[in-house]
């Protein structure tokens, strides 16, 4: 899902620090914002719209302002009517130039959101960009176990009791970090990157059955746990089946998919005495040989096809020698 971003939330917002007050337009705080990217609209001022995205916030900082303020009072109006009756979500100056009246009217005119901040335009872009991006993902849930192995995202998943819990307090006792237990929260950030994070209710606490919940941050320490994780690795358990092929060599890529991305994804059968976390790592160890390079499985085949080609290219030479005798 996406979530609704509206006009008023950007003044309502406290996480990041936007400073904006509302200057005018107060009908249009309804108004939604559904572009990550902001956009200033210099040439649309000129009489040039057909650049300008609505669903953008609009930043009319020092240029836009000193253009405004040489114009004679009627050409102010027709330049920002030019803009405002696009139907853009809202307009912010970050100039500390006094915003010239006729602006103020056609804000409120057309019910446009205008806001002011004393930020300089650059620091009010970073802040903006980062409130929008946080804002503006697609987002879901999934039941699983997220961990950082060895700064790869392990997304641990599997049926009730099956043992991801346990799986992930074995990686955390080996040295590795507990991102969320039970529900974690999936954002799409650009196009292809995944990345997980604990509801904060229940963040860095982990159910472990015939124990209860247990705190990792408190018990072994800040070090132990992290906020968010790029998910990288999917690992689904899953009870041993005998009558069940599992992959031997590997050689072939699996995937899951999470919000349309694909995650390359191993199956372990989990039984008594095998060792989860200790394969968990290792797969974890393997999928960062793959993201440089290097396929264990794939070499293996090719060094064994070209061992094959050579003896079979020996033995026709042995062959032909014995025919010319």
């Amino acid at each position: 899902m996406i979530k609704n971003v509206l006009a008023q939330d950007l003044v309502l917002d406290s996480k990041y620090d936007l400073q904006l007050t509302l200057l005018a337009g107060q009908g249009g705080l309804k108004r939604k914002i559904k572009n990550q990217r902001i956009q200033k609209p210099g040439l649309a001022l000129a009489g040039y719209v057909e650049s300008v995205n609505p669903h953008r916030v609009q930043i009319l900082g020092n240029t836009e302002l000193t253009y405004l303020q040489r114009l004679d009072p009627f050409e102010i109006k027709k330049a920002i009517r030019r803009l405002f009756n696009i139907g853009i979500c809202c307009a912010i100056v970050t100039t500390t130039l006094e915003v010239p009246q006729e602006v103020v009217d056609e804000a409120n005119e057309t019910n446009t959101p205008l806001f002011v901040t004393q930020l300089l335009t650059s620091s009010f872009i970073a802040r903006i960009q980062s409130f929008l991006e946080d804002n503006l993902q697609v987002a879901t849930s999934i039941h699983g176990v997220l961990c950082d192995v060895l700064g790869v995202g392990v997304l641990l998943l599997g049926k009730s009791s099956i043992g991801k819990s346990e799986a992930a307090l074995d990686l955390v006792l080996r040295g590795h970090r507990l991102v969320a237990d039970d529900v974690i929260e999936i954002k799409l950030k650009g196009s292809d990157a995944i990345y997980g994070s604990g509801a904060e209710l229940i963040r860095h606490n982990m159910e472990i059955r015939g124990l209860g919940i247990i705190n990792i941050k408190e018990m072994f320490g800040v070090a132990s746990v992290r906020t968010r994780k790029k998910i990288e690795l999917v690992v689904e358990l899953e009870e041993w089946d005998e009558n069940k092929e599992y992959e031997r060599i590997g050689i072939d890529d699996h995937y899951y998919e999470i919000l349309d991305v694909r995650i390359p994804k191993i199956t372990l059968p989990v039984r008594p005495g095998r060792n989860m976390a200790a394969i968990i790592e290792v797969a974890a160890r393997n999928q960062l040989l793959k993201l440089q390079g290097y396929h264990a499985a794939r070499t293996f085949q090719q060094h064994l096809t070209e061992e094959i080609e050579r003896k079979s290219k020996t033995h026709q030479a042995f062959d032909i020698g014995d025919d010319i005798e």
